[in-house]
């Protein structure tokens, strides 16, 4: 069975053979993370959604989007970083958070993985796999997202070249909140700061949204 997006039109494939006649199945769509219900109508035998395949242009691999059928609402979260002692203070924070976690080592596994999954938030280092910092891949790809997709990724860049906070410099790189990496042990309350202040910022915009539906 193919699978359309009504928001962004992207395509999915579902094994028929996965699903159960008369049973609505929902899940959000991997780009833009629009909720897709439907209901087969043509005779299956199996039903098993923790083995359902989904697939966009190619074989889709459920390694690259391990949170496919995650409860509404939990919230996911990428770290992009390479140095461990790093990955682990942030990890730590995190999980308090109650966040699940994924962890990339290279550009190329990290556009793969959000290729599969729109990450609530993403903790991007910016020397990750790369000597250049204002020519980071990852930033670049996520600047160039649609607005539609961005605004509900909450991005976090953590720096040796600017302040925590750094309102305005956070603004010029495209990111939600700047974090210097001499701050990194107080991530979890610097994280919660700008979490509550971003959530304050869209409210209202998000209450109209879900008014017209559109959201």
């Amino acid at each position: 069975m193919e699978i359309i997006c009504e928001n962004c039109q992207s395509k999915f494939k579902i094994d028929d053979e996965k699903l159960t006649p008369g049973k609505t199945i929902h899940f959000r769509c991997t780009k833009c993370k629009n909720k897709i219900s439907i209901t087969p109508e043509d005779n299956t035998e199996k039903n098993d959604l923790a083995d359902m395949d989904f697939q966009e242009d190619d074989e889709y691999d459920s390694t690259d989007n391990p949170f496919d059928f995650i409860e509404e609402e939990g919230k996911t979260a990428l770290i992009c970083e390479t140095d461990s002692k790093i990955v682990k203070t942030v990890s730590d924070a995190l999980y308090l958070m109650e966040y699940h976690i994924t962890e990339v080592k290279n550009v190329r596994e990290t556009l793969k993985k959000m290729r599969y999954h729109t990450y609530d938030l993403i903790i991007l280092n910016e020397h990750f796999d790369t000597k250049e910092p204002d020519s980071n891949s990852v930033l670049i790809y996520l600047q160039r997202l649609n607005m539609s997709i961005r605004r509900n990724i909450f991005v976090c860049l953590i720096t040796d070249r600017f302040s925590t906070m750094d309102r305005m410099t956070a603004f010029n790189k495209s990111v939600n909140l700047i974090i210097n990496i001499e701050n990194i042990n107080e991530i979890a309350r610097i994280l919660k700061h700008g979490l509550t202040e971003n959530e304050f910022f869209y409210q209202v915009y998000k209450d109209k949204m879900k008014e017209l539906d559109k959201y």
